[in-house]
């Protein structure tokens, strides 16, 4: 097993990065990187995602901007947490064994609890009990008890649901003067874990639903529990929607898509979707109300966290209810001073991890 830390210097726009490692072990076909982003409040907790990418170069960016999300998430989330990711070269369907899982494992612990993995996209509670039995430093795996009594397995993906959510109530709160989604039409592109989570409390709480997905068997989950409209999963954000909810993966707020959304909001579960920051300028310009991300969908990390620390699904409901008042913050924040909300809640982040005075970001 090959071991290195790369110069982060090297990396243009992330040279802000504490630590880059990069890990390869052709015995179990591991091939990965370790990014973390900052340290300030304390270990870097992020999720390990497994994906067959281009290149390498493209992983280590994927990395990169996960990582530096992660920290953001959590400052915001008043965790006592930084930011990192891992991402795995492969393909989930095809390359995976619980000997590159358990080689992954080593590579997390090689880093002596600096970082600490999590489930993310291509990986799972069991992929990530695996890499347990070789480092302490993963989370997410252990069965918790509910509020209802019943038990859930460790994937955090009903907690992001939640906190999803309950920052779709906020921003119906903040644009319409109600918070309720009952009636409100709602587009979600992207029904996995999370996804498909977050159309069951939609439903149930009298929506009206849209949903898409790449891959049928997803689309069929949800059809075989609810009436909802299926779209193609290439027009699903020009529905005339009141929410438009992307919940798959980043980059979706683009030049090719921004321009044809026709939801007052954007608010929805995937990491990284502005392309760029121009994308938030855009939105923030054109009136449409952008839940930033690393905001809304902080519920998971906040289940993770209580899951090493103690677990009250009680406690961990109220901590995740807690969103709702930082959207709200955010949203006032950024209306009055005039300033896009994910730009807004990036000052409001460092001021909690770098000690930067929120009066800058005006």
């Amino acid at each position: 097993m090959l071991i290195e830390e790369l110069d982060t210097r090297s990396f243009e726009d992330f040279a802000d990065h504490d630590k880059v490692v990069r890990c390869e072990d052709k015995q179990s076909g591991l091939l990965a990187i370790i990014a973390i982003h900052n340290r300030n409040l304390g270990p870097a907790l992020g999720g390990c995602r497994m994906r067959p990418y281009e290149n390498e170069q493209d992983a280590i960016t994927d990395a990169l901007r996960l990582s530096r999300g992660m920290t953001y998430k959590s400052a915001l989330a008043s965790l006592p947490l930084g930011g990192g990711k891992s991402v795995i070269i492969g393909n989930p369907k095809d390359t995976k064994s619980d000997a590159l899982m358990r080689s992954m494992g080593k590579f997390i612990d090689s880093l002596n609890g600096a970082y600490i993995g999590a489930e993310d996209s291509g990986t799972s509670v069991a992929d990530l009990r695996t890499m347990h039995e070789e480092t302490a430093f993963v989370a997410g795996i252990h069965e918790r008890q509910l509020s209802d009594g019943t038990t859930a397995n460790g994937d955090p993906s009903p907690s992001t649901a939640y906190g999803v959510f309950k920052g779709i109530q906020a921003s119906l709160q903040h644009r319409f003067n109600s918070g309720s989604v009952d009636g409100v039409k709602i587009a979600v592109k992207g029904v996995g874990n999370v996804g498909r989570s977050l159309v069951d409390l939609l439903v149930q709480g009298g929506a009206e639903v849209f949903i898409s997905d790449a891959y049928k068997p997803a689309l069929d989950r949800v059809l075989e529990q609810h009436q909802v409209h299926v779209v193609d999963n290439e027009v699903i954000h020009r529905q005339k929607v009141e929410v438009y909810a992307p919940c798959a993966l980043g980059g979706e707020l683009n030049t090719t898509t921004l321009v044809e959304l026709q939801a007052p909001i954007v608010a929805g579960a995937a990491n990284n979707q502005l392309a760029n920051d121009s994308a938030g300028q855009y939105l923030f310009h054109k009136g449409i109300l952008y839940a930033p991300d690393f905001v809304i969908n902080a519920g998971g990390i906040i289940d993770i966290y209580y899951e090493r620390h103690g677990y009250d699904h009680g406690e961990v409901t109220r901590h995740i209810n807690k969103l709702q008042d930082t959207l709200s913050e955010i949203f006032s924040y950024s209306e009055e001073h005039q300033i896009p909300s994910h730009v807004t809640a990036e000052r409001l982040a460092e001021a909690r991890f770098l000690g930067i005075d929120i009066s800058n970001v005006a």
